[in-house]
């Protein structure tokens, strides 16, 4: 194992924290519906719970969602240690997908749903948590590394010409 992965889960272990914490606090403080500004039309605290995926879809129950989730950590996880080191960007964003994926996870074993508490009026965006917004760094930067990253895939071409 390469220290930079005990590094890089240590990342998906904070996310994990800050997620929980920060559930715990809002469940903790508020009651379910309850609201409360952070910046006035732009910001505030609403406490829902999500029984749903990402923006509340519904395709399914909790099983199908915790079944779900603990095969993409899982295989998450493995594509992770399949990375090499200097892969840094595709070994970060996969991290900081596992930590999100299994922040809301632990929510499902616990609860049977996730709690979402993050509400920006302003866009009338769904109501999120630091997993989600863990998951979406994690994804935007993915996806950038795949689109951008074509000294990856030239010297996998050159290894393969050479073998």
């Amino acid at each position: 194992m390469y220290r930079s992965n005990i590094k890089l889960l240590g990342w998906s272990a904070l996310i994990v924290f800050i997620d929980q914490f920060t559930k715990m606090m809002i469940k903790q403080s508020m009651h379910e519906g309850e609201h409360r500004e952070i910046i006035a039309n732009i910001l505030r605290l609403t406490y829902v719970k999500n029984p749903g995926m990402a923006f509340g879809i519904q395709i399914g129950g909790n099983l199908f969602y915790t079944i779900f989730a603990s095969i993409a950590c899982i295989i998450i996880l493995v594509y992770f240690f399949r990375l090499r080191p200097e892969n840094f960007w595709a070994r970060f964003a996969l991290a900081s997908i596992l930590g999100g994926a299994i922040g809301n996870l632990i929510d499902r074993f616990r609860f049977q749903e996730v709690v979402d508490f993050i509400d920006f009026v302003i866009i009338h965006w769904p109501v999120f948590n630091v997993a989600d917004i863990a998951v979406f760094i994690g994804m935007t930067i993915l996806i950038i590394v795949v689109i951008f990253d074509k000294d990856h895939g030239e010297t996998e071409e050159e290894q393969l010409e050479i073998s």
